[in-house]
């Protein structure tokens, strides 16, 4: 059986802060029909309000501040 391996990168948000690296490791990991495995997982700590994620014009280089460029 030929299969795909695909690897990702996400940023996940959590304006509310009820989640934590453990939280949306078993959830990506537990989606039916796929079967990831997250090889690593980092989170920030930030001010949500006005943050620089929020804008189109500002995220790309608010992701780079908090984790560096993407490998």
């Amino acid at each position: 059986m030929k299969a795909k391996a695909y690897k990702v990168e996400l940023l996940v948000l959590d304006p509310e802060n009820c989640r934590n690296e453990d939280d949306v490791k078993y959830f990506l990991e537990n989606v039916k029909y796929l079967y990831p495995k997250v090889k690593s997982i980092q989170s920030r700590e930030i001010e949500w309000d006005n943050h620089p994620l929020n804008h189109k014009d500002t995220h790309d280089q608010a992701y780079k501040d908090l984790f560096g460029e993407p490998q």
